[in-house]
């Protein structure tokens, strides 16, 4: 019988003292003064950048890997320890002084990659061509894509310090405000990751009852959350005007290695199939019984009862899908609960969401969590255990290339959580049961998709009025919400007048200006990826481990091209939208065998 610390995962609890080399912030500051003195002696090469040779340059790249890895460790050990805990003033002090002193020491070493941008392009590419440089070939040619919008280094100087007391402490303040938000259902004070949650339940009334919540739970502090954003927006708008984007995503583009083009077809190819989205809600609307789904029976259950899983349930059921897979992966993922590198329970000043944090490529990467013991939690833990295992993996990759752009960094991750979905569903045999599963899995599709790039749509229209227009008001966010929202929506959903706050919790849209269509370009990606591995079976296990263990070491088509994928092709995006159409049909098959039709 699954007790309450189970289902709670209340003993699931991350340790950080082994990114340190003695506990607490004597080990910080340990880590930050071989930092400090590593980068003085990096500094005596400013003016000389473009004068080294291979072997000069591999010197400085490999003593300045080492300096990330210190600064890293320090900086996720602060960071991972203030998203459990954002109330405590101690983590937020602790991470507040590592953001300083890193910035200080970025300021000293900022002429490396100004320098470097300036060296001619065939003086570059002869030395790129030494081996020597493999470690970080692909790093380096990347900065100097950066060339038309670096500033001079007194301006680079001030922008990065100022950045301290400027962006980063508004994005901690939204974390600190958004961390805080509570609901009030039926006498019981949640957190608002809790209250999500229920929006899942079979009960109608416990879905609105709970939206009501809500919609309460975010009115305190919401002007102050709208000032947040619209600073943020400003800051974004000035920067992307001295730096010359020409618009508000460029920039995003520009680090995740796509094209303007690329993304804007992207976008497009999703809007164009929104139809997609609005079938499967009026399909729901039919499962549940309604002529018509109100916002807060997107998420509802078509399943016959509301079950919880615990996390021993859950765990044996993850490693058991990524077994099926490849036994390398199962074990690694085992090392993940066995080492205590995730943090799962619910607490009262943790961060809302999941994420996983890769850290630094010589440890090892730690997983968060908010478990609610949904099977949903279920497939979210496949999910970042995904991130995870791509991280560890790419490890040897080295600090310039363990981490992919964006746009790929979701590979992994819908991957395994749709090998674990598959586990699920063949070990399903009752009609209503694979109904259950299948609608899931399919909401997961068009949410990361169709809801991604509608959320991508309402950036697209705050960013663009905050500078033709200036601020906006709560009101002015609520309407761009509501327009973006009810474009994808379509008329199988009813947008309620309260639902117009809901963005205002959003923390992606205050940290990562634009980071949203990367799930879309991911989750596309990803069922590609999957439909090559239904293809080729088991023969695909090694290509797909060999694009985890390269992390960003290469551009994403060349990555793509590792596991058969053409990221060039036009018609990319088309295929992987025709999937998830190829996924509703047969949702909508297994409604008529469940008799639900």
């Amino acid at each position: 019988m699954t007790d309450d610390s189970d289902l709670a995962a209340a003993a699931v609890a991350w340790d950080l003292e082994t990114l340190l080399p003695e506990p607490g912030d004597a080990g910080i500051d340990r880590l930050m003064a071989e930092a400090d003195s590593i980068a003085d002696e990096l500094a005596t090469a400013r003016g000389s950048v473009a004068d080294l040779d291979a072997a000069a340059l591999a010197d400085y790249l490999t003593r300045s890997a080492h300096l990330a890895e210190l600064v890293g460790r320090a900086g996720s050990y602060a960071g991972l320890q203030f998203s459990v805990d954002t109330q405590d003033p101690a983590n937020g002090a602790r991470l507040a002084r590592i953001e300083e002193r890193s910035t200080a020491i970025a300021t000293k070493l900022m002429f490396f990659e100004l320098e470097w941008a300036e060296v001619p392009d065939d003086r570059a590419e002869a030395l790129l061509s030494d081996p020597r440089l493999d470690f970080a070939a692909h790093h380096l040619r990347s900065v100097r894509r950066y060339r038309p919008h670096l500033l001079t280094e007194p301006e680079e100087i001030i922008l990065t310090e100022k950045s301290v007391s400027g962006s980063s402490a508004w994005v901690r303040l939204f974390e600190e405000l958004q961390a805080g938000i509570t609901t009030e259902v039926d006498g019981e004070t949640l957190k608002l990751e809790s209250a999500l949650s229920l929006l899942q339940s079979p009960e109608r009334a416990v879905r609105q009852t709970v939206a009501g919540a809500i919609t309460e739970g975010l009115e305190p502090g919401l002007r102050t959350r709208a000032f947040v954003f619209n600073t943020l927006l400003a800051d974004k708008a000035t920067d992307d005007r001295l730096r010359s984007y020409p618009s508000w995503v460029a920039s995003r583009n520009l680090s995740n290695e796509a094209s303007d083009e690329s993304v804007a077809a992207l976008v497009d190819a999703v809007q164009r199939h929104y139809s997609i989205a609005q079938r499967w809600y009026a399909l729901k609307a039919q499962l549940l019984g309604l002529d018509r789904l109100a916002d807060y029976d997107r998420n509802a259950t078509v399943a016959a009862s509301d079950a919880t899983i615990g996390w021993a349930e859950a765990t044996d059921i993850v490693f058991d899908a990524y077994a099926s897979f490849s036994g390398e992966l199962a074990d690694i993922a085992r090392t993940f609960v066995r080492e205590g590198w995730i943090d799962a329970p619910v607490r009262p000043a943790k961060r809302g969401g999941a994420f996983c944090a890769y850290t630094v490529p010589s440890h090892h990467p730690y997983l968060m969590l908010n478990w609610t013991a949904r099977r949903r939690d279920v497939l979210t833990l496949a999910h970042e255990l995904g991130h995870g295992l791509h991280a560890y993996l790419s490890r040897s990759q080295g600090v310039y290339h363990f981490s992919t752009p964006l746009t790929l960094a979701e590979t992994a991750s819908v991957f395994g959580e749709t090998v674990t979905f598959g586990r699920l569903l063949d070990a399903t045999s009752d009609p209503s049961e694979r109904l259950a599963l299948l609608a899931e899995s399919l909401e997961g599709s068009i949410a990361t998709v169709f809801r991604q790039i509608a959320m991508n749509r309402f950036e697209h229209g705050v960013h663009t009025e905050r500078r033709e227009h200036g601020e906006l008001s709560v009101e002015r966010f609520g309407e761009i919400w509501f327009e973006t929202q009810a474009e994808m929506l379509g008329d199988a959903v009813e947008i309620t007048e309260g639902y117009k706050t809901w963005w205002s919790y959003v923390p992606h849209f205050i940290a990562s200006p634009g980071y949203v269509y990367a799930y879309a370009y991911g989750q596309l990606l990803a069922l590609s990826v999957y439909a090559q591995y239904e293809q080729h079976g088991d023969a695909f296990v090694p290509q797909y481990l060999e694009l985890l263990s390269a992390g960003g070491s290469r551009a994403p088509e060349a990555l793509g091209a590792m596991v058969g994928v053409d990221l060039a092709d036009p018609g990319f995006w088309d295929g992987g939208l025709a999937i998830i159409e190829r996924q509703l049909a047969d949702t909508e098959a297994a409604a008529r065998t469940a008799g639900r039709l």
